[in-house]
């Protein structure tokens, strides 16, 4: 008789077992609250601290709470008021042209041969040219009122939009349109369904960058002819050596191009809620 044992397998404490390695996430990791705004406040940090300091000279570059007081000032005057609102007006009139028009042309050139062949070529060839050159050209045109400023800005502002909306349009995968046409869809569902959700990406780049076209174009178009907005005061102050006024002006364009850029931000996350991205 044969007996037959087995042998058990030895027990092995938790502690003693090999651990599996964690990986690290490749993700950059969760959006951390108003984090856009660390690094303006870190720049203000900075010039307050060589403000105070005395490492920078007043007549140039003044301090924070100096240009902080002449903003009070021109706002308790009604100066600032006026400008601020005179420069809304004409990139808010801009804007909304360029929008417009980068949007049809961009659906007429994307969708279509026919547009395609008429339109993109023009575009680009606009886009070759700087649009600041186009100055002279449009007050000869246009004459030297509000309607060659806001021309100018609609044309800055459409560019942007029309290339980076095109270039969605253009970069829908072809499979798509396949499918669409197996699954019988007519062209207004197809656009609707697959067309505007796929362009929808380059489209709010394209609009972030028109946000900031139209503040950079006005900065320059308000020193030409004007007699109100934000550059035409500080045109004004630079030829009276009125630096802190100057950096009012500067401060008030980056808050508004702040602003806008954000407010672009949010409707693109919630428009675009669907995506996930490392954004998200």
């Amino acid at each position: 008789m044969t007996t037959t044992t087995l042998d058990k397998a030895p027990v092995v404490a938790d502690d003693e077992r090999p651990r599996t390695r964690r990986r690290r996430g490749l993700a950059p990791g969760r959006r951390l609250p108003a984090a856009r705004l660390t690094g303006p406040l870190l720049l203000l940090a900075l010039w307050a601290a060589a403000s105070a300091a005395g490492r920078l000279d007043p007549n140039a570059i003044p301090a924070p709470w100096t240009v902080l007081e002449t903003g009070a000032h021109l706002w308790t005057d009604g100066t600032l008021t006026t400008d601020v609102l005179t420069s809304l007006q004409r990139a808010g009139a801009g804007f909304a042209i360029g929008l417009t028009a980068g949007v049809v042309l961009a659906l007429a050139s994307g969708l279509t041969r026919t547009g395609e062949a008429l339109i993109d070529g023009t575009v680009n060839l606009n886009r070759a040219i700087p649009t600041l050159g186009l100055i002279p050209l449009f007050i000869l045109w246009l004459g030297i009122g509000e309607t060659f400023k806001i021309a100018i800005i609609a044309i800055v502002v459409y560019i942007p939009i029309y290339l980076n909306t095109h270039a969605a349009l253009s970069g829908i995968d072809h499979r798509f349109v396949e499918l669409a046409e197996v699954q019988g869809l007519s062209k207004a569902r197809f656009i609707r369904e697959i067309v505007i959700p796929g362009a929808l990406p380059g489209f709010f780049v394209g609009l972030r960058l028109g946000v900031t076209g139209s503040w950079l174009g006005l900065v320059v178009l308000e020193q030409i002819n004007a007699t109100s907005g934000l550059g035409y005061m500080m045109f004004q102050a630079q030829n009276y050596g009125q630096s802190d006024v100057i950096l009012v002006g500067l401060v008030v364009y980056g808050i508004f191009g702040l602003i806008s850029d954000s407010t672009v931000r949010l409707v693109e996350r919630r428009v675009l809620s669907w995506r996930r991205t490392l954004s998200s």
